[in-house]
């Protein structure tokens, strides 16, 4: 869902796979402008993380005019001390990304995730390779949204980058929940209870190994 990971998954992601593991720092849906308690609970998270081996940080910190929140992302680099910072698609929303460009290169913040400002990335990829050339290496574009098969190869082409982002996900089944269809645990447009994302492994080795 594109919110802070538990330790605990952290801890056996750790465990299991040998490439590095960046953790999102966003302490709830729903934008990228956050109270004052909010920001605190972020904080606290991305320290506790990086202490039990999270190899960087993900946020988007804006103010409510979709500005860049400046001293809230520097805070952040900051505690990463050094590991990798990603700025993610909170400035496909921003007024101006040029000026978030500059300002995040400024801040030290390795990698910006974007979709050039469109709700998919193969729309954007105009956007994209504008970035990386006002970039000039200074900071790594990351495009990502609604890349597949069919088009990772035209927007790698089109973009110039050298990495991509991909999010694929697989529908599994838990019939725990089955036995009393009057409890709902979720929200209010009632989604099924009995199903959950997991992340797609062969749509993933199909686009690595394309």
């Amino acid at each position: 869902g594109g919110l802070t990971p538990s330790v605990g998954e952290l801890i056996v992601a750790k465990r299991n796979v040998p490439i590095p593991v960046m953790t999102m720092i966003r302490p709830r849906q729903g934008g990228f402008c956050y109270t004052t308690a909010e920001f605190d609970t972020a904080l606290a998270d991305a320290e506790v993380l990086l202490k039990y081996g999270s190899d960087g940080l993900v946020f988007g910190f804006l103010n409510e005019d979709g500005t860049l929140d400046e001293e809230k992302c520097k805070q952040l680099v900051a505690l990463a001390d050094g590991k990798e910072t990603v700025f993610h698609r909170a400035i496909d929303v921003v007024p101006d990304w040029r000026k978030v460009l500059e300002r995040l290169i400024h801040l030290g913040v390795k990698r910006v995730l974007t979709s050039g400002q469109a709700p998919d990335v193969f729309y954007g990829v105009d956007v994209v390779r504008e970035m990386v050339e006002f970039a000039q290496g200074a900071i790594e574009i990351l495009p990502g949204a609604g890349v597949n098969v069919k088009n990772i190869d035209r927007i790698i082409a089109e973009t110039g980058c050298s990495q991509i982002h991909v999010a694929r996900f697989a529908r599994r089944t838990d019939p725990s929940t089955r036995n009393n269809q009057d409890i709902f645990f979720g929200g209010a447009l009632y989604p099924p209870e009995d199903s959950y994302d997991v992340t797609d492994r062969d749509y993933i080795a199909q686009l690595r190994n394309h």
